[in-house]
C-alpha cells in the first residue's frame, strides 16, 4: 500500500515520483549507498516493480557475495549552531546523559509529537 508516495518492502523504502515529461513513475531504494531504481508507466504496477527491484538487489548481492546495504545504520552527522550545541551539552550534563542520549531523547520527543498530530486532526473532524 502506498502512503504519501512511499512504499516499504523487506525493510527498504522508496518515494514514488511522477515524471510528466515521459509519463513515467519512478523510484529508487532510499537510504542505501548502492543505486537501485525502477520505473513503470502504470500506477497499478509500481508496487510490483519496487518489490522486484528490492528482490533483484538482494539476489545480486547474494550472487556476488556482498552484504546488502541496510537502510539506516543509526548513525548520522548533524550540524547545529555552536550556541545550540553548548546548550545541549549543558542539558545533557545536568541530566547525567551523554550528548548522544540527549539528542536521541529530543528526536524521540519530536517524532512522538509528529505521530500524535494526525490523531488530533482526525479526532477533531
Amino acid at each position: 500500500m502506498m502512503k504519501n508516495n512511499i512504499l516499504e518492502y523487506k525493510g527498504y523504502h522508496t518515494r514514488v515520483e511522477f515524471c510528466a515529461e515521459e509519463l513515467m513513475l519512478r523510484g529508487k531504494i532510499e537510504g542505501i549507498s548502492d543505486l537501485v531504481n525502477f520505473e513503470c508507466e502504470n500506477i497499478k504496477d509500481i508496487e510490483k516493480e519496487f518489490h522486484e527491484a528490492v528482490d533483484d538487489y538482494l539476489e545480486f548481492c547474494k550472487e556476488v557475495g556482498k552484504e546488502p546495504d541496510k537502510e539506516y545504520k543509526g548513525t548520522f552527522n548533524v550540524r547545529i549552531s555552536p550556541e545550540l550545541h553548548r546548550k545541549l551539552v549543558n542539558v545533557a550534563m545536568k541530566n547525567g546523559d551523554s550528548l548522544n542520549a540527549s539528542v536521541e531523547k529530543a528526536i524521540q520527543g519530536y517524532i512522538s509529537s509528529e505521530e500524535y498530530k494526525p490523531e488530533i486532526a482526525s479526532s477533531l473532524g
